[in-house]
C-alpha cells in the first residue's frame, strides 16, 4: 500500500439487511456487489449496486434492474421492507 492507497470507510449501506420475517436477506457488499438469499436459497439473486444519496440503483446478474431507496435507516427495495442487521 502506498501512501496513496489510503483505506476508506464502506458506504453506511453496506452491509446486511432483512425483511422482518428473516426470510431475505440482502447483503450490500463494499466493492458494489450484492448477495441476496432467501430461505434456504443462497444467492438466491446476485448482481451490483450503485448509491446516489439514499437511492440504489440494482443490476442484477442476469440484466434484471431495481431500485431502493432509503428513509429512516430503513430500505424500500421494490415491494420489500428491510431492515438493517444488528452488527455484533
Amino acid at each position: 500500500m502506498t501512501s496513496n492507497d489510503t483505506p476508506r470507510d464502506p458506504h453506511p449501506y453496506v452491509g446486511m439487511w432483512v425483511t422482518a420475517d428473516g426470510f431475505i436477506r440482502q447483503e450490500l457488499l463494499p466493492n458494489g456487489r450484492y448477495d441476496e438469499p432467501r430461505g434456504n436459497r443462497r444467492s438466491a439473486y446476485t448482481g451490483s449496486y450503485t448509491v446516489t444519496g439514499n437511492h440504489l440503483d440494482y443490476v442484477d446478474d442476469t440484466g434484471f434492474t431495481a431500485t431502493g431507496d432509503v428513509r429512516d435507516g430503513v430500505l424500500f427495495h421494490e415491494h420489500l421492507v428491510l431492515y438493517r442487521e444488528a452488527r455484533p
